[in-house]
């Protein structure tokens, strides 16, 4: 029986396209079917290889590979997701975060891959809708997370917080993010939220640069659903979700975020606490720069 992997990588880094050729040829020598995006296939020019393209590129593979950063393992999720095809990621990029090796693992990751020695985790999402008068209604979704932000630098954006039907507070803000455990590390740790382990379900939402007396991130039940409205009469928003998709609202326009319908599968191969991947990829002092006194 075919075994068939998707292969998702950043072809404008000279690096990361040699690194999935030797990939793809690996696979294709265990006997996999290697697909890969149509619109890397010219830049990759590895024979064997299938172009696939559309939502429906994952439909059927065994797993989907991103070589490249958290923006390539994020794109890489937009096809993973719908076809329910776990998703393992290689970090060629920066911190990585999202990424489960690193390059120097690269080939004990595709051996494991072969001889399925792997472990899957299933990760929340987000759900997003919105809706506002003469426009249609935006239907989207996040790993990482849902963020409403002001769409012209000098005014302050004025929004109204609804959690679990009540209102909660109004903000004049930057904007909100509405993020998942996974997308603790991301934005929401930039604009001051706490760090979630992935294993714990909740929802987490951090307002930026709020102009209120109350304005610490919360993290709630993920059963919870937040509703962004924003106020008739401030400016311009923008609607983000995981940096990659982005909509414009108009004032008055209503946000629903909730938990997603469907998670993103994550491969994992040397499961080890989160608690040393904070360390490495942040770069913690774990010994002070005192030095240890054991």
């Amino acid at each position: 029986m075919s075994r068939t992997a998707l292969l998702v990588t950043h072809t404008g880094r000279r690096r990361s396209t040699e690194h999935a050729r030797s990939v793809a040829a690996d696979l294709i020598d265990a006997g996999f079917e290697v697909r890969v995006v149509a619109d890397e296939a010219e830049d990759l020019d590895l024979p064997g290889v299938v172009p696939v393209s559309g939502q429906k590129a994952a439909e059927g593979a065994e797993i989907v590979f991103a070589l490249g950063g958290d923006g390539t393992f994020l794109r890489a999720a937009e096809l993973a997701r719908p076809a329910k095809a776990p998703l393992l990621g290689i970090n060629l990029g920066k911190v990585g975060f999202l990424a489960e090796a690193e390059i120097d693992d690269l080939d004990v990751a595709v051996r494991d891959v072969v001889s399925r020695n792997y472990t899957v985790d299933e990760r929340l999402t987000l759900d997003v809708t919105a809706e506002f008068d003469g426009g249609p209604t935006i239907e989207s979704w996040a790993l990482n997370e849902i963020s409403i932000e002001k769409g012209e630098r000098a005014q302050m954006l004025e929004l109204l917080v609804d959690v679990d039907g009540r209102p909660l507070s109004r903000y004049g803000c930057d904007g909100v993010v509405c993020a998942t455990p996974t997308g603790s590390t991301a934005y929401a740790f930039s604009g001051g939220g706490p760090v979630v382990w992935p294993e714990v379900e909740a929802l987490l939402l951090v307002p930026i640069s709020a102009h209120a007396l109350f304005s610490r991130p919360l993290v709630t039940a993920p059963t919870s659903t937040f509703v962004i409205t924003v106020d008739p009469f401030t400016t311009l928003a923008v609607l983000s979700c995981d940096g990659r998709r982005v909509y414009d609202l108009p004032p008055g326009a209503r946000v629903t975020v909730r938990r997603g319908a469907l998670p993103v599968r994550i491969v994992r191969l040397r499961p080890r606490p989160f608690t040393d991947r904070l360390v490495a990829k942040f770069g913690l002092p774990v010994h002070g720069w005192r030095g240890s006194r054991r």
